[in-house]
C-alpha cells in the first residue's frame, strides 16, 4: 500500500484533540492528510476546509478513503472498536491514550493486530518529553541501576467551567470516567525508561465529594495505583484532577535515582536530577547534578510542538514504524496492558485495594480467558453487574449542577434535552 519513497496516507478522526495529529501529519514525517473523520458536523467542515481535504461523518466511508493508516482521537471509551475495525480495513493505527477500557477489547485489539499484521501504535506522548527520553538514556546506560521503586503523576485540574466546556454532555465519558482509567500519562514514561511491565495491580480512590458536587460528574477525582512490576519493582501512579497541577517523575535504582524537577505547568524548567550515595557513586560521577537535557534529534521540531514535544515523536515515531514494517515500542501489548492497569485498579479500588493480576497479553493461552470480559463503567454498557464510576456507588449529581453544565454546553452550541437520564 506505501513504500519508503511515498508519504503515508493519513486519515484523522476526532477533530478535537485530532487537529494536533492532523497539524503534525506532513511533509516533515513523511506523512500525508487526506481525510478527516467526525460526527461535529459543523466544526468538522470547518476543520477539513483549512486543511484542503475530504470530510466524513460515517466512519464505514471513511474507511473506504484511499490511505494508509489511521490516527484514532475520538473518544477515550471508544478506541479499540474504531481501532479493530480500522485494522480488518487494511489501515495502519495510531490510537490515543487509552487502547482499549474492557478486556475483552484489549484481547480482540491484540489478535487483530496479530491477524492483519499491521502497525499498531499507542499515542501515549509523555515518554516523549526530552526529560523522560534523557531518563531512559541514564537509565539504559546503567547509571542508577535496576530500577526498585518509581512514581508517576498526571493530576491536572481544571476550572469547573472549564471541565464543562471539554465534558458536553452527562453521559460524556469525562463525567464518566473512574479515576483509575486515565493512566497511562503516568505509568507509559514508567515503563519507556526502565523497559518493565506490570504484573499484578492494587489501588484505592479518592472520593472527595466536596470536590465534585459542583460538577454533573458521576466519578471521583482522584486514585492511587500500586503496580507490582516484572522486575519485582514497585511503581505508585497517582492523579486525575484533586487541587494542585502535577507532572511529575522518579525513580530509584540499585545504583541511584533521578527525578524530573518540579515547577509550574505541564513540565515545569524540564529539568533533570540524578544523584548517588556516596558510597555507591559510580567511578568518575558527581553524587549530585541537575541540569536541562538535550533532545537525542530533531530538536527544533520537537520544541515546535505540543506536550513537551510528545506530538512530534508520537506522528514521527508511528511512520518510521510503517515504513520499517516493525512494531513501534509503544506496540499493542504495552498499550493494551497499561490501559488494563487502569481497569484492574478501578477494580481494586472497588474491593478497597485488593490485588488483581495482569494478563500476559502477549500470550493466547493467557488471554482467552478475558475474551468475553466486557465489565464496563461507561453508560452505554448499563446492565446487570455494571460497576459505579465512583467508589461512592452511582450517585445522581445535583440538579444545581446540571443546569449550570447545561447554560455553558450551549454556549458552545450542545443542547442536552431537559428529561434525559444519564444513569439510563
Amino acid at each position: 500500500m506505501n513504500n519508503s519513497h511515498n508519504p503515508i496516507r493519513v486519515g484523522v478522526i476526532g477533530v478535537g484533540r485530532g487537529q494536533n495529529f492532523a497539524a503534525g501529519a506532513t511533509e516533515l514525517v513523511g506523512m500525508k492528510l487526506v481525510a478527516l473523520c467526525d460526527i461535529w458536523e459543523e466544526k468538522l467542515r470547518a476543520v477539513s476546509a483549512q486543511y484542503g481535504v475530504t470530510a466524513y461523518t460515517d466512519y464505514d466511508r471513511f474507511l473506504e478513503h484511499e490511505m494508509d493508516a489511521v490516527i484514532l482521537a475520538n473518544y477515550f471509551n471508544e478506541h479499540a472498536p474504531f481501532a479493530v475495525k480500522a485494522l480488518r480495513a487494511g489501515k495502519h493505527v495510531m490510537s490515543e491514550c487509552a487502547s482499549n477500557t474492557t478486556l475483552a477489547e484489549g484481547v480482540a485489539l491484540c489478535r487483530a493486530v496479530e491477524e492483519t499484521g499491521l502497525i499498531y501504535m499507542l499515542a501515549e506522548n509523555y515518554p516523549f518529553t526530552r526529560f523522560n527520553m534523557e531518563m531512559r538514556r541514564l537509565y539504559q546506560a546503567g547509571e542508577v541501576g535496576r530500577v526498585t521503586y518509581a512514581e508517576g503523576e498526571y493530576n491536572h485540574p481544571m476550572d469547573g467551567d472549564a471541565v464543562n466546556r471539554i465534558s458536553p454532555g452527562r453521559k460524556h465519558w469525562r463525567n464518566w470516567i473512574p479515576s483509575t482509567y486515565y493512566c497511562t500519562h503516568a505509568l507509559a514514561p514508567l515503563m519507556y525508561i526502565t523497559d518493565t511491565m506490570p504484573l499484578s495491580v492494587n489501588a484505592l480512590a479518592i472520593a472527595a465529594p466536596d470536590l465534585t458536587a459542583p460538577l454533573p460528574r458521576y466519578n471521583d477525582p482522584g486514585s492511587v495505583i500500586l503496580c507490582r512490576m516484572d522486575n519485582g519493582s514497585v511503581f505508585r501512579i497517582f492523579g486525575l484532577g484533586l487541587p494542585g497541577h502535577s507532572n511529575w517523575y522518579r525513580l530509584h535504582g540499585t545504583r541511584g535515582a533521578m527525578e524530573i524537577t518540579r515547577g509550574p505547568g505541564y513540565f515545569g524548567p524540564e529539568q533533570v536530577r540524578v544523584w548517588h550515595d556516596e558510597w555507591n557513586c559510580p567511578p568518575g560521577t558527581p553524587t549530585e547534578r541537575t541540569y536541562v537535557p538535550q533532545w537525542p534529534e530533531h530538536a527544533d521540531l520537537a520544541a515546535k510542538a505540543g506536550h513537551g514535544g510528545g506530538d512530534f515523536w508520537t506522528n514521527f515515531l508511528f511512520a518510521n514504524a510503517i515504513r520499517q514494517g516493525e512494531q513501534p515500542y509503544l506496540d499493542v501489548y504495552r498499550g493494551v496492558t497499561m490501559s488494563s492497569v487502569g481497569i484492574l485498579a478501578w477494580k481494586s479500588a472497588l474491593a478497597d485495594g485488593a490485588p488483581f493480576a495482569m494478563p500476559d497479553f502477549r500470550s493466547e493461552s493467557a488471554r482467552a480467558a478475558y475474551e468475553n470480559d466486557h465489565w464496563s463503567p461507561w453508560p452505554q454498557h448499563a446492565g446487570p453487574g455494571q460497576p459505579p464510576p465512583s467508589i461512592r456507588g452511582l450517585v445522581e449529581p445535583s440538579p444545581e449542577a446540571v443546569a449550570h453544565a447545561r447554560q455553558v454546553w450551549a454556549q458552545q452550541g450542545y443542547v442536552e434535552a431537559e428529561d434525559a437520564n444519564a444513569s439510563a
